[in-house]
């Protein structure tokens, strides 16, 4: 870069220009660049409003809008010569429209600093990606709903420990993801608040000599508030951080529910088959048939964790106002959105496929002695303390692994020998599908009360 290249970023303070290495280990464009649409954005909005309060005459102001829109075409046909020399998105889309429009162009920048256009640009930018993101997980959330509602009588053996607990219904299971999607959404839509607030008009860090009008801005770009205090506006990169916070709990619900698809679709569960297009095979084990998209989403997961971090860190030493160090805070924050963009459009796809080995499922809830719960509520209605009835099923059990029966396949002697309360109806509540229909209150996992969770659970989307 030449030294009168340097100034037409900087003017006259330098005397030699930057170095070629430094030039380049400087330079945000190769990542930044993807911030153009909303830097026209800006750049549109706040032309206008320095027209309103008399800055720009309306000629100019029409011929840099004219400009920008022209910009903005060129760049989506990939015809845009992004420059390193000219570091960063806002600088060559400036230079750009001071090509095309001469002296006007140069008059765009009053009033403002790349330091409240960046954080301006970020804000439009993530606030578009969480809307695009809440959309996506709406999707797989009605996949959910649609799987859990045609499941909601298929038997399974719930788990606690990875042990077997008690049996539940498939479409329960599924909806226990639902609901933590539920609260993802929320803490994204809460996010959203604050990054929904206008730094533009802070400048550098003091705000400005020219008499603008940040209200004007603010409704021409659709913010909610304006930032309040230009240090604070220009500095603070918490609305990222928060963003990385909820994308990372996100994850780390879908990295759960894979271990879960992982689990169910090996041998030993066989639970679940996963159709071929979101498996794949092994180079050299020609049996093998892999659960890719969900073990990738399990290790994305660690990626978020690793941007959330790479964002308090950063964070964490800096001094108030702006400093370069938070030129670091796009690629954490561009990798969390494009992860968790990927993998909740991956599951969206996938969930609906799922497709369930009942039989098996059933077998399973079969072992395990899952119905030992019921049996000691059956001797506390008939009048034992729940302790002693405790008690008393935990030596039934131990016969039954002794005997290598289930509590259900025992005969009414073999069970009244540990109970003399016990009789001929006892065998409806050791059923699989009389467990499962006792659990009939709100949040419980009866079939009847899956499918009213499903309707009420459509009616929250």
């Amino acid at each position: 870069m030449s030294k009168e290249d340097a100034g037409t970023l900087w003017g006259g303070r330098f005397s030699e220009a930057t170095d070629r290495f430094v030039q380049e280990f400087t330079a945000s464009v190769t990542f930044d660049k993807r911030l153009y649409r909303h830097d026209i954005a800006g750049s549109v909005a706040h032309a206008r409003m320095l027209q309103k309060v008399g800055v720009l005459s309306a000629d100019e102001c029409g011929a840099i809008v004219t400009g920008l829109q022209d910009i903005l075409a060129e760049i989506e046909r990939g015809d845009f010569a992004w420059a390193v020399a000219l570091e960063d998105v806002h600088m060559n889309i400036e230079s750009r429209l001071t090509d095309r429009i001469g002296v006007a162009g140069k008059k765009l920048h009053t009033g403002r600093s790349r330091n409240d256009q960046v954080a301006t640009d970020v804000r439009l930018y993530l606030r578009d990606e969480i809307d695009a993101l809440d959309a996506d997980l709406q999707r797989l959330q009605t996949a959910l709903l649609d799987v859990a509602e045609r499941e909601a009588d298929t038997l399974m053996p719930g788990f606690t420990h990875l042990q077997v607990a008690q049996p539940v219904t498939f479409g329960h299971h599924l909806l226990a993801w639902f609901e933590m999607l539920v609260r993802d959404r929320a803490r994204f839509q809460d996010c959203r608040k604050r990054v929904n607030v206008m730094p533009l008009g802070a400048a550098a860090l003091a705000g400005t000599s020219y008499p603008i009008d940040r209200a004007y801005t603010a409704q021409l770009l659709g913010f909610d508030g304006i930032a309040e205090n230009s240090l604070d506006a220009v500095s603070d990169r918490d609305f990222a951080i928060e963003f990385c916070a909820a994308a990372a709990l996100l994850l780390t619900h879908l990295s759960r529910f894979s271990e879960e698809l992982i689990l169910w679709t090996s041998a030993q569960f066989n639970f679940i088959n996963l159709p071929d297009r979101f498996c794949t095979g092994s180079s050299i084990m020609p049996q093998k048939k892999n659960p890719d998209v969900p073990e990738l989403v399990r290790g994305k997961t660690g990626r978020v964790n690793g941007d959330l971090i790479a964002l308090l860190t950063l964070m964490k030493g800096q001094p108030l106002a702006y400093n370069k160090d938070n030129q670091e805070d796009k690629e954490p924050l561009f990798d969390a959105i494009d992860t968790a963009r990927a993998c909740v459009r991956a599951y969206a796809d996938m969930v609906p496929a799922i497709e369930p080995k009942r039989d098996n499922m059933r077998r399973a809830a079969l072992t395990g002695f899952a119905t030992a719960t019921d049996l000691a509520d059956y001797l506390v209605r008939k009048g034992v303390a729940f302790r002693d009835a405790h008690e008393v099923v935990g030596k039934a059990v131990r016969y039954g692994v002794e005997q290598e029966r289930d509590l259900a396949a025992m005969s009414l002697d073999e069970l009244r020998q540990f109970s003399a309360v016990i009789g001929e109806d006892v065998f409806a509540v050791l059923t699989l599908e009389g467990s499962v229909a006792a659990r009939d209150h709100l949040g419980g996992t009866a079939p009847r009360q899956v499918r009213e969770a499903v309707v009420r659970a459509r009616a929250r989307l």
